[in-house]
């Protein structure tokens, strides 16, 4: 036996060994199956866009691997894409047809539990459908996976941040945020600590709620949604549209159109009434490089041909699911490690 061979983890398994049995490998290649003929009955497009991207995603928190690449003898800088969904986008102006994609994708420093580097997304898009029509197929999908009926329940941002938190998240000033933060024990950033010059204190004083909300939202609600039933949170604040649409619920709020499902208090899926204006999207995403810039957070490329289809987007609704998170909560694995072969640090 050559000493190679002979090395053993702390577990008396070789260093080489996938976190994955056989089985559970076994498991997510029918789990694979299952979705492809989901969707091939459906007649919806298996497309394959690139990994790389001259363009970044400009979202403050959440991080694209860099990639130095050498094109056409010259050095640039590419990136992973952290969703295929600027890319699908492209396609579905173009060819204005239901499309979907299983692929991966990668967002820097995320590792733990529920959280790899790269992982496996699945995204698809359905001209003239609204959210509800999504959240209709989506539960389907659903049904097909679980192998049974599954009845998801609905619940406005609103009304859980209420029932958890104990008070309005659309009204609530930033002082009441932050109080609520420290009642909890939830001050590990001070969220203040950023250089007011840039932008305006309006601006500057909606992206200090919505971090305060975001914080109190993941610590506070998530882990209790989804446990009854498949939860979809819908009605989200203005501020985490992204590349959704807005609109007025019947209280008069601005509410971003968008829908994220949490299962065993896990974020499972998220889904958007897609925005179809090219200039509301241009002015987003320099919003978020301004407050990356005051995280001092490097400044990302803004793709130039996401924001031309924008404006030739026919109505439509966009979803990505978490591929691996979706294949935990079915088999019940406690850790993501469990249905990856080779997770981020072994990789």
């Amino acid at each position: 036996m050559s000493q190679s061979s002979s090395i053993l983890n702390s577990d008396a398994k070789p260093t080489y060994a996938p976190t994955m049995t056989l089985a559970m490998a076994q498991r997510r290649a029918q789990f694979m199956s299952e979705i492809r003929q989901f969707f091939e009955r459906r007649q919806v497009l298996e497309v394959q866009t690139p990994l790389l991207s001259q363009a970044g995603n400009t979202d403050t928190f959440l991080q694209s691997v860099a990639a130095q690449v050498t094109y056409q003898d010259r050095p640039h800088t590419y990136y992973l894409h952290t969703s295929p969904e600027f890319a699908m986008k492209r396609l579905l102006a173009s060819w204005q047809v239901p499309i979907y994609q299983i692929c991966p994708v990668f967002r820097d420093n995320e590792i733990g539990v529920r959280h790899n580097i790269e992982f496996t997304m699945l995204e698809w898009y359905q001209p003239h459908y609204s959210l509800d029509n999504m959240a209709a197929e989506l539960n389907e999908l659903l049904e097909t996976l679980y192998g049974h009926p599954v009845v998801m329940s609905h619940y406005r941002y609103v009304d859980a941040f209420m029932d958890f938190v104990g008070i309005h998240p659309l009204k609530a000033s930033l002082t009441a945020l932050q109080a609520v933060a420290e009642d909890r024990g939830l001050l590990g950033f001070d969220f203040n600590d950023i250089d007011t010059n840039a932008g305006t204190d309006t601006d500057t004083e909606e992206n200090r709620r919505q971090n305060w909300l975001d914080l109190l939202f993941s610590h506070a609600v998530e882990p209790n949604l989804g446990h009854d039933l498949p939860t979809l949170i819908i009605d989200y604040p203005p501020a985490t549209a992204a590349l959704a649409k807005t609109a007025i619920d019947k209280e008069g709020n601005t509410i971003a159109k968008r829908f994220e499902l949490y299962i065993n208090g896990i974020e499972i899926a998220n889904a958007y009434d897609e925005l179809t204006d090219g200039q509301t999207l241009r002015i987003r995403f320099e919003q978020d490089n301004q407050l990356r810039a005051r995280h001092n957070l490097p400044q990302m490329p803004i793709d130039e041909h996401l924001l031309a289809a924008s404006d030739d987007l026919l109505p439509a609704s966009g979803i990505a699911i978490g591929i691996d998170r979706l294949l935990m909560v079915i088999t019940g694995a406690s850790s993501v490690e469990e249905v990856i072969p080779f997770p981020s640090g072994q990789a």
